[in-house]
C-alpha cells in the first residue's frame, strides 16, 4: 500500500525521468552510434514507466476489473520478449504522459465545483450575550447564535436578519451577481457577500445544513452520478478488455506473429471511449453550477434533453408570486372590520394571495380589537374555514364556496366575473353563509417569461401547459399573454398530478416546473421535476433540477445545456469508435505500429476531453441575445 501511494505521488516525476531517458537513448544512437547504450537506456526507461502501470493493473485485477493498464502491461512484457525496447519505452511514456494531460484537463472541467468550494465561509464573528464579539470556526457556530457580518464580509450561516441592513451579492447561490437589499427579518444564505452595510443574523441553519453546503454537495454528487451512456460504457469496458486479450491470443495463434499480437493489445485500449461520456457530464453540470442551475446527475441531463412538454404552475412560477389587491367588491357597511377579519384568518396561511390580503388590510386599519380564532381548517387548493366567536367565516375560491353551500347573488356573480376577466385571481369571504367581500388579486408575470418560452419552443419543446388552482378566466388571461398551448384551471394538487400522469401516458416526456413546495407531488411524478426556488430545502431535495435564480432565462439555458451535453457525449463516443476503426485499418494495411498506435490512442483521449471542455463556456443563442440586450450602450465619440 505504501509503495502504491509512493508511485501515485511521484507518477509525474517518473513520467519526466522516462521522457529524459528516451531522449538520451535516441541521442546515444543517432549522435554517438552507441547501440548498446540505446538499448540499455530504453530498457531502463521501460521498466521505470511500466512499474506504476503494472501496479495499477494488479490493483484492478484484485478487484476483478480488467483495466486498460492490464493491456499496456501485457504489451510491455511482450515487447521485452521480442526485444523492442524502443516500442515499450515509448508506449509506457505516452500512456503516463497521456494520463498526466488527462488529469490536468479534467481538473479544468471541475472548475465550477472548485470555485464553489473556495467560496465556502470558514470563520464567523459571533455576538455574545454581553455584546462582545468572538471569531470562531464556522463549524462551531450553533443554531440560534447571533453572527455579525460587516461590509466585505461573508455570511457564514443561513439565517434571519435581526439587526442592521445591507446589500448582498448572492451569486454563490443564484449565479447572478446583482446586489440584493436585506433588512430586518429577511432571510440570508451562507456564502453570500455583504457588499455594503452591516448585518446581525440569527443562525437557523449551520454547517452542512446550510443552503450553500447543500449546493456544493449536490454538485459533487451530480458530477459523480453516471448517465445511461456512462453506465453502458462501463458494462461494455468490462467485457471489451478481456475480449481484446482473447483477440490478441487468437491473432498470435493463427499468424504466429508475436509483434502483431502485442500491437493488437496496444491498439485495443478503449481509453477515449471510457473517458468520453464522464467528462462531458462533468463539464455540462459544472457549467450549470456556475450559473446557479443545479442538475442532479447525468441521467437527469439525458432525460431533460428528451423533454418535449413543459408543464407550469402559475403563481410563483410563471408569475412572481408578489401579489397585490388590485380590485375589491364590498357587500358590507363595516369594510375595515371585515378586512381585519380576513387578514386575521389569512394569517394562518403563507399563500401569496393571503399575504396580499394581509398587506391590503394593514393599509385600512380597523378600530375593533383583533378577532380571536377558536378553530381553523385549511383546505388545500381551496381556502380556509374558521370559527370566530359564534360566527363561521369561509375565505377562499369559488370551489370553497360551493363546498359550503354559499351562494352568490346575481350582482356578486357579475362582480366576480368582471374581476376574473381582468386577469385577477379572486378570493371570496363569507360570514355565516353571506358573502361580505370579493378580492381581485393581481400577480405580475415574471420578467422575460414570454421571450424565454418562445426560445424553449425554438430549442425543440413542442407543448407548453399551465396547471393552476386559480380560476379559468384568470388562467386564460395569463395563457393568452404567454402564448401557452394548453391551460387547465381550478385544479387541486392531486388533480395536477393526474394531468401530469395523463400527459406521460399519451407518450410525452414531461418536465414540471413549480415552486418546489406546493407542487412537490407533480414535481415527483413528472419525468423531470424543476424547482424555481431561491434555495428552499424542499426545492433542493424534491426536484431533479433547481434554478436558484428563479428565472426563465435560466430554464432556457438549462434545457439548451442538457441537449448540448448529450450531443457532446455522442460526439465523444463517435470519436472514440472512429479512432479504434482507424487503428485497426492502419494495422491491417501496415501504416500503424505499436508506438504510433499508442500515440493516436492518447491523442484521441485528449481530443474527447477538449471537445467536452467546450461545454464549460457553452451559451445558448438566447443567452447571447440577452447579453446584447443588457449590454450598456455607449455614445459615439
Amino acid at each position: 500500500m505504501k509503495f502504491q501511494l509512493f508511485l501515485t505521488k511521484h507518477t509525474n516525476h517518473i513520467t519526466l525521468v522516462t521522457g529524459i531517458l528516451i531522449v538520451l537513448g535516441e541521442l546515444s544512437k543517432f549522435l554517438l552510434n552507441f547501440t548498446l547504450g540505446y538499448q540499455v537506456t530504453l530498457a531502463i526507461a521501460s521498466i521505470i514507466a511500466a512499474v506504476p502501470i503494472a501496479v495499477r493493473a494488479w490493483s484492478a485485477l484484485r478487484n476483478k476489473v480488467f483495466s486498460i493498464e492490464l493491456l499496456v502491461s501485457i504489451a510491455v512484457i511482450g515487447a521485452f520478449i521480442i526485444g523492442e525496447f524502443n516500442e515499450s519505452a515509448i508506449v509506457t511514456f505516452l500512456f503516463l504522459f497521456g494520463s498526466y494531460l488527462e488529469s490536468k484537463t479534467l481538473q479544468k472541467t471541475r472548475t465550477a465545483i472548485k470555485g464553489l468550494t473556495d467560496m465556502s465561509p470558514t470563520t464567523a464573528t459571533v455576538v455574545n450575550a454581553d455584546g462582545t464579539t468572538e471569531d470562531m470556526d464556522v463549524d462551531d457556530v450553533d443554531e440560534g447564535d447571533i453572527v455579525l457580518v460587516k461590509t466585505g464580509g461573508q455570511v457564514p450561516v443561513d439565517g434571519e436578519v435581526v439587526e442592521g441592513s445591507g446589500y448582498l451579492n448572492e451569486s454563490s447561490i443564484t449565479g447572478e451577481s446583482r446586489q440584493v437589499n436585506k433588512q430586518l427579518k429577511d432571510s440570508v444564505y451562507s456564502g453570500t457577500m455583504v457588499e455594503n452595510g452591516y448585518l446581525k443574523i440569527k443562525a437557523t441553519q449551520v454547517g452542512d445544513d446550510t443552503t450553500f453546503a447543500k449546493i456544493i454537495e449536490l454538485v459533487e454528487e451530480a458530477q459523480d452520478t453516471k448517465s445511461k451512456a456512462e453506465k453502458f460504457i462501463d458494462r461494455f469496458a468490462q467485457y471489451y478488455t478481456p475480449a481484446v486479450i482473447v483477440l490478441a491470443a487468437l491473432v498470435f495463434a493463427f499468424s504466429r506473429d508475436f509483434r502483431l499480437a502485442i500491437t493488437v493489445l496496444v491498439l485495443g485500449c478503449p481509453g477515449a471511449l471510457v473517458i468520453g461520456a464522464p467528462v462531458s457530464n462533468v463539464a455540462g453540470i459544472g457549467n450549470g453550477a456556475k450559473r446557479g442551475i443545479l442538475i442532479k446527475g447525468g441521467e437527469v441531463v439525458d432525460t431533460f434533453a428528451k423533454v418535449d412538454t413543459l408543464v407550469f404552475d402559475k403563481t410563483g412560477t410563471l408569475t412572481q408570486g408578489k401579489t397585490t389587491v388590485a380590485g375589491l367588491r364590498s357587500y358590507t357597511d363595516h369594510l375595515n372590520d371585515q378586512l381585519a377579519l380576513a387578514a386575521t384568518i389569512e394569517g394562518v396561511s403563507d399563500h401569496p394571495l393571503g399575504q396580499a390580503i394581509i398587506t391590503y388590510a394593514q393599509q385600512h386599519p380597523s378600530d375593533q380589537p383583533t378577532a380571536t380564532l377558536t378553530d381553523t381548517e385549511t383546505v388545500k387548493g381551496q381556502g380556509i374555514c374558521a370559527k370566530v366567536a359564534d360566527h363561521t367565516v369561509i375565505i377562499g375560491n369559488q370551489k370553497m364556496m360551493d363546498q359550503h353551500q354559499v351562494s352568490l347573488t346575481a350582482a356578486q356573480a357579475k362582480d366576480l366575473k368582471e374581476l376574473q376577466a381582468a386577469g385577477q385571481s379572486t378570493v371570496i369571504m363569507a360570514v355565516d353563509g353571506q358573502v361580505q367581500l370579493t378580492f381581485g388579486i393581481a400577480d405580475q408575470i415574471r420578467p422575460g417569461v414570454k421571450e424565454s418560452l418562445a426560445a424553449l419552443k425554438q430549442q425543440g419543446i413542442k407543448k407548453l401547459v399551465m396547471l393552476t388552482g386559480d380560476n379559468q378566466l384568470t388562467a386564460e388571461a395569463v395563457a393568452r399573454k404567454l402564448n401557452l398551448d394548453e391551460v387547465h384551471a381550478n385544479l387541486l394538487p392531486e388533480e395536477k398530478v393526474e394531468y401530469v400522469k395523463q400527459l406521460k401516458a399519451d407518450g410525452n416526456t414531461v418536465a414540471f416546473i413549480g415552486d418546489g413546495i406546493n407542487d412537490s407531488p407533480s414535481i415527483a411524478n413528472a419525468d423531470i421535476g424543476i424547482a424555481m426556488g431561491s434555495g428552499t430545502d424542499v426545492a433542493i431535495d424534491t426536484s431533479d433540477i433547481v434554478l436558484m435564480q428563479s428565472s426563465f432565462p435560466a430554464l432556457v439555458h438549462a434545457h439548451g445545456l442538457a441537449k448540448h451535453t448529450v450531443a457532446n457525449t455522442r460526439q465523444n463516443i463517435f470519436i472514440a469508435i472512429a479512432t479504434v476503426v482507424f487503428l485497426l485499418i492502419g494495422l491491417i494495411f501496415g501504416y500503424i505500429y505499436m508506438a504510433s498506435g499508442m500515440f493516436v490512442h492518447e491523442a484521441s483521449i485528449l481530443v474527447v476531453i477538449f471537445n467536452a471542455m467546450r461545454l464549460i463556456k457553452f451559451r445558448t443563442k438566447f443567452d447571447k441575445q440577452q447579453a446584447q440586450v443588457t449590454q450598456p450602450q455607449t455614445n459615439p465619440a
